[in-house]
């Protein structure tokens, strides 16, 4: 039989002859549509790809098996098969109480676990009466300034039996604290609790620009819940990662994916740092992706996504635990990509990135919805988005199967070239000293303006369509989409109650509370414990960030 080579050697060959006999005489009658093909990410795409655009692959060593190191086909050996992907539909606007019963609606339609959207002021840490937070109370989310809210916001909803995502950031400790204390008061067992905190700051950044403290006690405060989950909370996931704000922003795939596992590394560095063990920590790491309209593209980022974390822990780390070995992600389809023209064919778009996700092996899946690009999704709508999971996971047969593309020639090529080229952006980042370092010097901030500068300039000359937008415009839109639209009493409604709060708490305790959360920012120590006890005491969410501000101080941007 022939060696390798040989093998190779013939396909290359064969290759040769099919464009000389085959391609030419028909390309010559009929030219392709263009001269060049790119994808999203405005990457070249060959014609064809054969056994010799693989012939660096490995099959055992880098690709291997569902289960196995290094885990490019899935970190579950039985796929799907053994349990379907979390559908989590993010949710959240208006009020609590609004909020709370889209919940409830969500879950009697299917839906497996909860994410909360919060509203401007919450992810700026301000309340709801700050003056900076006119016009924005509930609008891109739920309206939260105390515990308060967050009882409301989960009443009626078992914490132990129901897995929660909150995306939150800057303040997320915080929310954190309001969770658990919510739990409490539910007489939950706290090594039952299971969800995710966003809690990702570096990627505010780079990307989504809602901070609150300069980079550094920033991330002082995310370990800080590292520890204490590692401690309190074992089967919490403290942090997601995020690369879904990065793509938003207008990074490439290459990028999200390289920025946002090299974010990872930084935050294990700095909880090896702290004095933590690499395998009793980092299993709870999560991670984020954005799933874009390439479809090809998005799977081999997932599948190098679990490459690179598995070599990086085990080589750079010397992880010894699987579990900390294995990425673990959740994903949702890109808003960016939803138009406000002809919105009803965002659906087409949301199910085919759905579909990606799935392909590339996710462990739990937001839908956008249709209506997104105009305002947050009515009830119609989010569950259009929802139905769009049940009808892939159900009725498609694409859940039968471990790694279905696993094999294709051009699915393994493009990811061997992502894990290269996010091996290239690490030693780069590397060379700054360190991702804290290379966002100081605003190098991942040039690399995405870059993108997203090139990106335009292609929509512009048409080199890259979108529906609607550049090409098959139409005039008269093919339908009137009713919005969701929040009434300005949300306002008045939050301000009712965090009146009522502040009227009928003990000021002194939270005055004292706030004291002892200064004193321990002061003395370096975790701020979990004090700011569950001023959670408790009713403290809103500006007075604990105003409190640590006069400590850590502000953060302003420089100009890059």
């Amino acid at each position: 039989m022939p060696n390798i080579k040989e093998q190779l050697s013939d396909e290359r060959a064969e290759k040769q002859r099919w464009e000389a006999e085959t391609l030419k005489p028909v390309t010559d009658r009929h030219p392709e549509r263009k001269q060049s093909f790119e994808g999203v990410s405005l990457e070249p795409v060959e014609r064809l790809y054969t056994g010799a655009d693989t012939e660096e692959i490995d099959p055992r060593s880098d690709i291997g098996l569902p289960g196995e190191y290094p885990y490019t086909r899935g970190i579950h050996p039985t796929g799907y098969r053994g349990k379907l992907w979390t559908m989590r539909q993010f949710a959240g606007f208006s009020s609590p109480e609004e909020t709370n019963a889209r919940f409830k609606y969500l879950m009697e339609q299917g839906q497996t676990g909860l994410s909360v959207a919060y509203d401007l002021p919450a992810l700026m840490g301000l309340d709801a009466d700050s003056p900076l937070s006119e016009g924005e109370v509930g609008k891109c989310g739920v309206a939260v300034s105390s515990l308060a809210d967050f009882e409301v916001l989960f009443d009626g909803i078992d914490l132990e039996e129901v897995t929660v995502s909150q995306t939150i950031n800057a303040p997320a400790w915080i929310f954190l604290a309001f969770y658990l204390v919510v739990a409490e008061k539910q007489g939950a067992d706290f090594t039952k609790i299971s969800g995710t905190l966003q809690n990702d700051i570096l990627k505010e950044y780079i990307a989504q620009k809602e901070w609150v403290y300069p980079i550094r006690p920033a991330m002082k405060l995310v370990i800080d819940t590292f520890e204490y989950c590692k401690d309190n909370v074992p089967r919490y996931n403290p942090i997601s990662v995020s690369g879904y704000h990065i793509r938003e922003a207008g990074a490439t795939a290459l990028q999200e994916l390289a920025f946002t596992l090299r974010d990872g590394v930084e935050y294990v560095q700095y909880g090896i740092d702290r004095g933590m063990d690499v395998d009793e920590f980092v299993p709870r790491l999560s991670f984020f992706f954005n799933a874009h309209n390439d479809f090809f593209e998005e799977i081999a980022k997932y599948r190098a996504a679990r490459i690179v974390w598995a070599r990086t822990m085990k080589e750079r780390f010397g992880a010894k635990s699987e579990r900390t070995m294995k990425l673990r992600f959740h994903t949702q389809t890109a808003g960016v990509s939803l138009t406000v023209q002809q919105p009803l064919i965002n659906i087409a778009r949301v199910a085919i990135q759905a579909l990606a996700g799935v392909l590339g092996g996710t462990q739990s899946l937001h839908t956008d919805a249709y209506d997104e690009a105009l305002a947050l999704p009515t009830d119609e709508a989010a569950l259009i988005a929802l139905r769009t999971q049940q009808i892939i996971a159900e009725e498609t047969g694409v859940a039968n199967t471990v790694d279905p593309l696993g094999g294709s020639y051009y699915i393994e090529s493009l990811t061997q070239k992502m894990v290269e080229g996010c091996f290239d952006y690490f030693d780069k980042i590397d060379g700054f000293g360190g991702m804290v370092e290379a966002i100081e010097a605003g190098f991942p901030q040039r690399e995405i303006q870059e993108s997203a500068y090139q990106y335009q300039k292609a929509v512009e000359r048409k080199e890259q369509t979108i529906v609607g937008v550049n090409k098959y415009v139409m005039e008269q839109e093919i339908s009137k989409t009713d919005i969701l639209k929040i009434d300005e009493s949300v306002r008045d409604h939050q301000l009712e109650r965090l009146e009522r709060t502040k009227s009928t708490r003990d000021n002194g305790a939270v005055a004292n509370a706030l004291e002892r959360l200064q004193q321990g920012a002061k003395a370096g120590e975790n701020l979990m414990p004090a700011t569950i006890d001023a959670v408790k005491a009713y403290a809103t969410v500006e007075e604990i960030c105003v409190a640590l501000r006069d400590v850590y101080g502000v953060y302003e941007e420089p100009a890059f």
